[in-house]
């Protein structure tokens, strides 16, 4: 599992009938120093993320082992919602605080 911010959304209305029902996030991996990475990525969204939020995501073949993308044509997926990152006791990221660069 990675961490990311959810910094906009695809909409394709021509797409597989396998993805019908999934939301389309664009992400912005960080790291545990709470910098942003340079690159993005497009996860489908399991748990009903929205823009700004801080999530959890995971790749490969783990993408599909949630109920909403088993068997679905998924190499991204978000699978939770983070509330607070913390590393050796100091708090990188605080949902309802400013973004996930601090």
């Amino acid at each position: 599992m990675q961490l990311a911010q959810v910094v906009g959304t695809v909409v394709a209305t021509q797409k597989s009938q396998r993805l019908d029902g999934l939301k389309m996030l664009i992400l912005r991996p960080f790291g545990l120093d709470g910098k942003l990475g340079s690159g993005y990525l497009v996860a489908l969204d399991s748990v009903g993320a929205g823009p700004g939020e801080v999530v959890l995501y995971c790749t490969g073949s783990s993408a599909r082992q949630t109920e909403a993308t088993k068997d679905r044509p998924a190499d991204a997926v978000i699978m939770a919602i983070v509330d607070t990152v913390e590393v050796g006791g100091d708090v990188k990221y605080q949902k309802g605080n400013k973004g996930a660069s601090t």
